[in-house]
């Protein structure tokens, strides 16, 4: 599968009414930034998706908003005045395209008195293939009516009133009847999509430890807790009979408890566990995220490793003293086999080099310990590992040490060149990767970084969209930085 059609991916976002936005739809490519004005709704709109992917993860309606800032009152559009039983809520959607077509979803809910699903609509192959309505306020369930096409048209059943519809269907559909294989086939579809989001905040502050209390969680989507599997599917590839399958998300909880620090965190704060082990796993990856570092950076960037931390040693020291104990200094630009661990230093590479065959033997591997004792705390440079940079003649600097600009840039890099095996996500594990694309959601993407580090940023997720398993949902301030770039949809809110 090569085209982005027969991989899920939310194309369109609607919001109908939520916050400042009415009636609002946002055509979303593989990579998409949206740009405007102070309260124009930027980082709004990225709250949305956020809410429906959430819910698509198998998430109760209350983990979904519960951090929108206000609270799910605050989703509210303004202005929206109760109605006789002191009701208000928002309502949202998006559509999913993959191989059962465009699949639209649309959700209603009641922020006021009580927090709830009230509406659900999923369409798909022409058809309404599932509908929920709240018709006893006094009962915690919707009444759900989907798709059957059998001798019975439509199938009738109560709906918990806090949990995505679609995502439940597969526990309630047999898929005996060719309109049953669509519904699940539609709801495969959709769930995948919305699971396959990572929302990307990196924090300097909480990188380097200085953020006070350590982000805990900081999953982009924290894992699932209802059962949001698809038991089989209609037509072509969507008929593969694998499941979609909810429950906790399998490393999600153990990120958020600390216990899988190999995975990489929303706030970025275990960065240095994270690339001791994708130094380690792909050298072509690595070679490129050094490259890419080195366009963004002040002075020059001759490697980009994770080392063992030395008890009571900091900063630069902790630095030289690992780097004099492994004898690696992080060449990049090396291609003999001795490069990673013999001090040599090479020539200087671009991101455009790397991208050749020859560059798997180019890059720094992380020192002893490598990413089975990688166990970073909540900052850069805590016990475990760290991350240094090698600045060639001018010896080897602590991450920590970079600008704010700087070590978003290297994060979120990072983010962009790696997957969901590397990231605290829940994706549908029981589908192929190949089949899947991940979408990172970056609010003020290039918050810190001037023009030159934002726009390195925005080449670097362009070649990565490209291959087709990476999109990109961001909100920047200037979008000048995406002018001339091949594939970069700008949407201007407020205008």
């Amino acid at each position: 599968m090569n085209s982005d059609s027969e991989r899920p991916a939310v194309t369109e976002l609607r919001l109908s009414a939520f916050k400042a936005h009415r009636g609002v739809v946002l055509p979303l490519g593989p990579l998409t930034l949206l740009s405007g004005g102070s309260g124009s709704g930027k980082s709004s709109a990225l709250q949305a998706y956020e809410i429906l992917a959430r819910l698509g993860s198998g998430q109760s309606l209350a983990r979904a908003v519960r951090d929108v800032a206000g609270g799910p009152s605050a989703c509210v559009p303004a202005g929206v005045r109760p109605d006789e039983q002191g009701r208000r809520g928002f309502r949202i959607g998006c559509t999913v395209s993959g191989p059962v077509g465009p699949v639209s979803l649309d959700l209603a809910v009641q922020a006021e008195p009580e927090l709830r699903i009230v509406g659900e609509r999923l369409i798909g192959g022409g058809e309404t293939l599932l509908t929920t309505a709240l018709t006893d306020p006094d009962r915690p369930a919707v009444q759900a009516a989907w798709h059957t096409a059998g001798a019975t048209p439509v199938t009738r059943a109560p709906l918990p009133d806090d949990r995505l519809g679609t995502s439940l269907l597969p526990l309630r559909v047999a898929g005996k009847t060719v309109g049953q294989r669509l519904v699940l086939a539609a709801a495969e579809q959709v769930v995948v999509a919305l699971r396959s989001a990572f929302v990307c905040d990196p924090r300097p502050e909480v990188m380097r430890g200085t953020g006070g209390a350590r982000a805990a969680g900081g999953a982009g989507l924290p894992g699932a807790t209802g059962a949001t599997g698809v038991a089989s599917g209609a037509g072509g590839s969507a008929g593969r009979g694998s499941g979609v399958r909810g429950g906790r998300g399998k490393g999600v909880g153990k990120a958020r408890e600390g216990q899988d620090e190999g995975r990489l965190r929303s706030s970025c704060d275990n960065l240095p566990a994270v690339l001791a082990r994708t130094s380690q796993e792909c050298a072509r990856r690595h070679a490129v995220l050094v490259a890419a570092v080195r366009e963004a950076c002040v002075g020059p960037v001759d490697g980009l490793r994770a080392v063992p931390r030395q008890a009571g040693v900091t900063g630069a020291s902790a630095a030289g003293a690992s780097a004099r104990e492994s004898g690696v200094t992080g060449a990049t630009g090396a291609t003999g086999s001795g490069a990673a661990g013999a001090g040599v230093s090479g020539s200087r590479m671009t991101a455009s080099d790397v991208t050749g065959a020859g560059a798997a033997a180019a890059v720094p591997v992380a020192g002893r310990g490598g990413a089975a004792g990688a166990q970073s705390g909540g900052g850069l440079g805590e016990a475990g590992v760290q991350v240094v940079l090698d600045r060639g003649v001018l010896g080897e600097m602590p991450v920590e040490q970079l600008g704010d600009g700087e070590l978003r840039f290297l994060a979120l890099a990072l983010v962009l060149l790696t997957g969901p095996g590397v990231l605290a996500m829940d994706p549908a594990g029981e589908i192929p990767s190949a089949h899947q694309q991940m979408t990172v959601m970056a609010d003020g993407m290039d918050r810190c970084m001037d023009r030159r580090q934002a726009r390195e940023l925005v080449s670097l997720a362009v070649r990565m969209a490209e291959r087709g398993h990476v999109r990109l949902l961001g909100t920047v301030r200037d979008p000048s930085v995406a002018d001339g770039l091949p594939g970069v949809q700008v949407l201007h809110l407020g205008a």
